[in-house]
Order: C-alpha cells, then sequence, then structure tokens
C-alpha cells in the first residue's frame, strides 16, 4: 500500500505527470525540462526529486548536466499504460514540438562545428591513448572471420572503412555532414557506398547489415540510446555492434570546445541501452592512457554474457 501511495502522490502534478510522459519518449537533461516546461531549473529538480523518491525516475550526473530518465521498467510501465489510457500522454506533444525545437537548434550548432573541423578531425583525437592502439583492439574484438555487410555510423574522414573494408562483402558509410563525406570519398575510393544520413535513421532495411560501427560518434549524440537502438534494427539476426567511445569521464570544456554532448558513458548504461535494444553485451574492453580512457563495447543480438578485459 505504501508504494502505492508514494507513487499516487508524486503523480499528483501536472509537471510531474509531464515529465514521466516525456522521460517515456526519451532521457533528458534538466535544463531540457526547463525548456520544455517553461520553469526554472531548481523547480524541475525539485519534481524531479520526487518522481525519484517514488523510484518513477532515475538522476544522473554529468559534469555540471544532470540527466533524467525512467525508473525502474517494472515499476514505471504500469503508469505509463496508466498515462497512456486516460490519454495524458498525448497532451504533452506540443512539449514534445517544443523539445524538437530545443533539439533541432543544437544539432543544427553541431553540425556546423563538424563542418568547420572536418579538415582537422583526425587531429582532434589526441586525448586519449593512441588511436592504433583502438584500432588494433577492434580488429581484436572483431575477429578475423569475415564481417559480411558493414556500415560506418558517422563515418568521418573514413578512417574505419580503410580498416575494416577488406574483410567486409559489402560497406556503408554515412555521416550528417558534407565536408567530412567529401575527405572520406577521397580517402576510401571506391572500398565503400558513402551517403549523407542521419545515425538516428539509417537508410537500411531492418536486418540489412552483419556488423555496426560507432567509432567515437556516441558522445556527440543528443539520445545515445535511440542511435544505439536504431543501428540495432539494421542488425541481422547475430548481427554485432561495436561502438568505441569514452568512459565517463568530468571533462566539462570538451561540451562547449569540442561539440561534445555527453561526457562519456558507464557500463551500465550502455548495458541497458543495449537491453532495451534487443542485444547483448558480449564483451567489454577497457583502454587507459592520455587524459581519457577509451571503453570498447561489442554488443550481438542474441549475444552472451559479459567478459571484462582491461588492456595492459
Amino acid at each position: 500500500m505504501k508504494l502505492a501511495l508514494d507513487i499516487f502522490r508524486a503523480l499528483a502534478d501536472e509537471s510531474r505527470l509531464r515529465i514521466v510522459a516525456l522521460l517515456g519518449a526519451m532521457e533528458l537533461s534538466v535544463g531540457e525540462l526547463a525548456q520544455v516546461l517553461g520553469q526554472s531549473q531548481p523547480r524541475v529538480s525539485r519534481h524531479v526529486k520526487i518522481l525519484c523518491d517514488a523510484g518513477l525516475a532515475e538522476r544522473r550526473k554529468e559534469g555540471s548536466w544532470v540527466f533524467v530518465a525512467l525508473g525502474e521498467r517494472a515499476r514505471v510501465t504500469p503508469v505509463l499504460a496508466a498515462l497512456d489510457a486516460y490519454g495524458v500522454a498525448g497532451e504533452v506533444e506540443a512539449d514534445i514540438a517544443r523539445l524538437s525545437a530545443v533539439r533541432a537548434d543544437r544539432a543544427a550548432a553541431a553540425a556546423a562545428w563538424f563542418e568547420a573541423h572536418a579538415g582537422e578531425w583526425d587531429a582532434i583525437r589526441s586525448l586519449h591513448v593512441a588511436e592504433d592502439q583502438v584500432e588494433a583492439a577492434m580488429r581484436t574484438l572483431l575477429g578475423n572471420a569475415p564481417l559480411g555487410r558493414l556500415i560506418d555510423i558517422g563515418t568521418g574522414t573514413g578512417r574505419m572503412i580503410e580498416l575494416f573494408a577488406p574483410a567486409a562483402t559489402h560497406v556503408l558509410g554515412i555521416d550528417k555532414s558534407s565536408e567530412m563525406l567529401r575527405l572520406a570519398r577521397a580517402r576510401v575510393g571506391e572500398q565503400a557506398e558513402l551517403r549523407q544520413a542521419d545515425l538516428y535513421a539509417l537508410p537500411v532495411a531492418d536486418g540489412g547489415v552483419d556488423v555496426a560501427i560507432l567509432h567515437h560518434v556516441l558522445h556527440f549524440a543528443q539520445q545515445p540510446g535511440a542511435a544505439i537502438a536504431e543501428a540495432a534494427r539494421v542488425l541481422d539476426d547475430y548481427g554485432r555492434l561495436l561502438i568505441a567511445d569514452f568512459a565517463s569521464h568530468d571533462r566539462e570544456e570538451l561540451r562547449a570546445r569540442d561539440a561534445h554532448t555527453r561526457l562519456g558513458f558507464a557500463d551500465a548504461q550502455i548495458a541497458g541501452w543495449f537491453e532495451k535494444a534487443g542485444l547483448a553485451l558480449e564483451r567489454v574492453e577497457t583502454l587507459e592512457g592520455g587524459e581519457l580512457t577509451v571503453k570498447l563495447w561489442l554488443g550481438r543480438k542474441q549475444g552472451v554474457p559479459v567478459r571484462e578485459v582491461k588492456a595492459a
């Protein structure tokens, strides 16, 4: 009875109902919630605390930002079903529209940054262990067997294509930046098909690839879980998704200087997004050295339990 009372008390406010409905669509920062709701961040933080105390939401601090996601699935699912049944979710369409506008502004700013820095992209990646060590670890995780149909999501200058195309039967590289694609075409020649596309809407049919790669792309994504879900969608049965990105860190200046949206990721975050996308976290590798730690996460449809490997 106490649990039910806590949940109903937490939901007995219009703003908190709107927050829960929004979180049902995506993980959001407190700042984003404040913009959408038209309220101050302290006020939104109080609402979020009440929802968290009731187990309906979870907070995670990342540098100076706080991200909010739905709470435990078993507790939240009946609430979302009730909101949908009573038409509450439909009433937050205006909130979703405002959120889309906020995200569009940020995406435009990020796109401008990529266009401006495309020529120096490879040199920018200097905060972590040498790239040849990252590439060697990626090769090891993917193994020596043929890769089949490969997609490089956020291909940048095309380095992943250059590295893995010889082992693939067909390679597709996608990037939203036309300038990045220009550089990639000069680099990879006829090794791959290159297309301008969004990582949230890949131009591939369900089950159309065997291996997907997200190499230092996810920390630029405003919706990492959605990017992983879209990558999983295009994977065939037993297909693999390999992510190379940063472990959680507190280098707040990278948000403004290098357009980083997320300050790295924890294993539990990636595992949670994999599970929701229908992937099993098969391998994790840690590459220390430099100012930031690089992590490799390998997921597979119908995969096997995780193993942790720490590089020397």
